[in-house]
């Protein structure tokens, strides 16, 4: 058990890790009281000097001295001191915070928030009968033509990509596909 002394010196690090320790190993409620007299005011006063008020600061300390007492057990003395980690999270804490507020509410008329309406019934027919003409086009290609179309445009493919999946030079690959797109057209146009 720590003694009853209830003052930390300010330069002794040892005395803090230990009440740490004690925080980690036993949640020791009385070693939490005295690192917590001990930060507390000045993890206020530090977030008073980045611009919080008064009772925001007060809500931080409470929520910065609670994740102490949380993750006591994550603390490592070998990478840093104890107000070092405590004081990290009370700027970790602040910079959430900040994040949040500027971080504007949804607006719920934003187009990419309301869903797209149903197609009228006409338009639903009619964009059905387009797809049924094109797969019947793309189905009259010769095969290697129809493979390169659907590698292009319904896996969204480069041609780059295309070229080194078949093994074949770039410039066929387009030429390819470019041929594919004239005969495509030319169908179309013949079902219209």
């Amino acid at each position: 058990m720590l003694e009853a002394d209830k003052t930390i010196p300010g330069q002794d690090n040892v005395a803090l890790i230990d009440l740490m320790s004690a925080i980690a190993e036993t949640r020791d409620r009385e070693a939490f009281a005295r690192l917590f007299d001990h930060f507390a005011p000045r993890v206020k006063a530090y977030m008073r000097r980045l611009g919080a008020e008064p009772a925001a600061a007060e809500d931080l300390v409470q929520d910065v001295m609670l994740t102490v007492w949380r993750r006591a057990g994550q603390f490592d003395p070998t990478k840093a001191g104890v107000a070092t980690w405590i004081f990290t999270i009370a700027r970790n804490r602040r910079i959430d915070i900040i994040r949040h507020e500027r971080r504007p509410a949804p607006d719920p008329n934003d187009p990419a928030l309301v869903p797209n309406r149903e197609p009228e019934a006409d338009a639903a027919v009619e964009q059905n009968q387009h797809g049924t003409r094109l797969r019947s086009a793309v189905a009259e290609l010769p095969e290697e033509q129809a493979r390169l179309l659907e590698l292009a445009y319904f896996e969204d493919k480069s041609h780059s990509v295309i070229a080194g999946e078949l093994g074949l030079p770039l410039g066929t690959v387009k030429s390819r596909i470019r041929l594919a797109m004239d005969k495509l057209r030319i169908q179309l146009a013949e079902l219209k």
